[in-house]
């Protein structure tokens, strides 16, 4: 498994945060376990989201070409670009 953090900004992070199950969901359908939101200590919009993931293909595919239902929920729960992927190394 590679650990892998995905950091952005959102429009609202209480907003962000509603939506905990349903990200978990959309982004465990791409192979990624252990999903776990991150606010950032300081009070800004800036949040992580970290998962262990056996394949990358899907997350860097759904990452470089949301498909329309992905798209719209990133749109939903606030999502700003660009999305930064860390991988553990």
């Amino acid at each position: 498994m590679t650990h892998v953090v995905l950091t952005h900004a959102v429009e609202d992070v209480e907003r962000w945060l509603s939506f905990k199950g349903e990200r978990a969901a959309s982004i465990g359908a791409m192979g990624a376990t252990n999903v776990v939101d991150h606010v950032a200590a300081d009070g800004s919009k800036n949040v992580a989201v970290s998962m262990d993931v056996a394949d990358l293909g899907p997350i860097q595919a759904g990452l470089a070409s949301p498909p329309p239902e992905l798209a719209e929920g990133m749109r939903r729960h606030g999502v700003i670009q660009p999305i930064i992927a860390h991988i553990e190394k």
